[in-house]
């Protein structure tokens, strides 16, 4: 079935300082679903925020059925059919399913009632609503009560109550465990075969086949091209993506030793990864190469305690043990920046001061006591070590700017005197120049013999920054490359599935 037409004809979006859209021209038929990819800072989220109404085109025009149309706010995309479902939820947690479908949409009473909301016609027209996508819900239930896929349903649901001719699903299986994430792909099939035009963006390069019926992909800001599913394969992929992307080179003075200073034997946690084994020498840089999904993170989070492991064991100091919690492995000389930083690295109501001691705070007080003045003593230099960019470390963290907050999370780290840190995607999110600090910082820790794992979505920086790379997929470890000898197109292809 045939539905609605979206183009664009040499859209571009200017920045102070950057172009994030150079004249890209797309076109997405209804009825199919388009996937749109790309890495970091390819343009994917600028593109759909245009389309979303919530971002202006510096220049060229959007069609929809062959019409100009302008949209200047998210009000204009829906009157034109355009329904975005972002990665970021926005659902109220204590309202029913049936209260967030039409969530500020709430219907009155006719008659003299209607002041009052009309409770049993919103019931109505949000069983309509799922009716029509072919899944089943409690109307009554709390979204708070729902697991993760359920929520995403809910989501596409609140779109689809607006009868949109476009949907755009931005990274939406990025917290769905496998059997859900093909449930969601039999929902966005449906929407297609109704005619409605799927814009599908994501990282995870191994769905593509599973859900696309056509690839799109971006680049520094330009449509490299759109290609049918059929002939989207790993390698033809990777080309689009990474293609004349310069291989950088690691300092030529790190070495790394070649006694391990940690083994990690069969680790696994149910559902997450499993029969995980390698070993990480003194001052390398050790990156983990996959794709979302793969159970990097959860692996990370595994061996600093932060969640448990049912099987195997750590070796430290010829000591083997099965990791136990955070402090445990602090005092085992583990340090850990998170994904998220914000929300699980830092306390964005404190200070930068208070935020760099929090993880040594038994190393810098004395007798149980702290003094702020103790405190400065150990910030400051370490501050002036890594660069951090803050008009006052007694300024609330949340003052500073994403790179400099990653450098924040860096030092307090630094200040347990670790032997091993775990980096979990610190590059996300921060600037080209903060980026290269990062790495700087990395490369530092090597020639002082501090041990990395770098765990990185962007597969070009691994090769830039690392000494050895791992290949994981499907949760465990399928083999090991080293940055002098493959290309990033190749890695991309090793990560992904056959």
């Amino acid at each position: 079935m045939r539905g609605h037409h979206l183009q664009t004809l040499n859209l571009r979006k200017e920045y102070p300082g950057t172009v994030a859209l150079n004249g890209v021209s797309v076109d997405f038929e209804g009825g199919r679903v388009h996937a749109l990819i790309g890495k970091n800072g390819a343009g994917k989220s600028t593109l759909v925020k245009i389309f979303a109404g919530s971002v202006q085109p510096t220049g060229g025009t959007i069609l929809i059925d062959g019409e100009p149309v302008e949209l200047r706010s998210p009000s204009d995309a829906f009157a034109k059919g355009i329904a975005t479902v972002y990665q970021e939820m926005s659902l109220v947690p204590e309202m029913t399913v049936a209260e967030n479908i039409f969530l500020g949409r709430w219907p009155r009473r006719k008659g003299l009632l209607r002041s009052m909301v009309d409770w049993r016609g919103i019931a109505e027209a949000a069983q309509a609503v799922l009716d029509g996508m072919q899944v089943s819900l409690d109307l009554c239930a709390n979204v708070g009560d729902l697991g993760m896929a359920q929520q995403q349903i809910v989501e596409i649901a609140k779109a689809m109550s607006f009868n949109p001719s476009v949907i755009m699903l931005d990274e939406p299986t990025s917290a769905l465990a496998r059997h859900e994430t093909e449930n969601l792909f039999r929902l966005i099939r449906q929407l297609a075969a109704k005619g409605v035009a799927v814009i599908y963006i994501t990282h995870r390069l191994q769905e593509l086949s599973q859900v696309a019926d056509t690839v799109t992909v971006l680049r520094d800001g330009n449509c490299v091209g759109t290609i049918d599913i059929g002939a989207a394969t790993p390698e033809t992929v990777a080309h689009m993506m990474f293609g004349g992307v310069a291989q950088a080179v690691r300092p030529a003075d790190l070495q790394a030793g070649t006694e391990p200073v940690m083994q990690v034997r069969g680790l696994g946690q149910p559902g997450k990864f499993h029969d995980v084994n390698f070993e990480l020498r003194k001052g390398e840089v050790l990156g983990i190469a996959g794709m979302l999904g793969s159970g990097r993170t959860e692996l990370l989070r595994a061996i600093f305690g932060v969640d448990p492991c049912e099987t195997g064991e750590i070796v430290l100091d010829g000591e083997a043990f099965r990791p136990t919690t955070p402090a445990g492995m602090k005092a085992l000389g583990l340090a850990f920046t998170p994904e998220n930083r914000k929300e699980h690295g830092l306390v964005q109501e404190l200070s930068t001061r208070a935020n760099v001691c929090l993880a040594s705070l038994d190393r810098i007080a004395t007798a149980g006591f702290m003094t702020a003045l103790r405190e400065r003593a150990v910030v400051l230099p370490i501050m002036d070590r890594l660069a951090v960019k803050v008009p006052d470390i007694e300024h609330a963290v949340a003052s500073l700017s994403g790179g400099n907050q990653q450098k924040v999370v860096v030092a307090k780290w630094l200040n347990t005197e670790p032997c091993v840190i775990l980096f979990d995607e610190p590059t996300r999110g921060i600037d080209v120049q903060a980026k290269q600090h990062i790495f700087k910082i990395m490369w530092d820790l090597s020639r002082q013999g501090i041990s990395c794992i770098f765990v990185s979505s962007e597969l070009e920086e691994l090769v830039e920054v690392c000494h050895r790379i791992l290949i994981m997929k499907h949760g465990t470890i399928t083999g090991e490359v080293f940055p002098e000898s493959i290309s990033v197109e190749d890695l991309v292809v090793r990560c992904m599935d056959a």
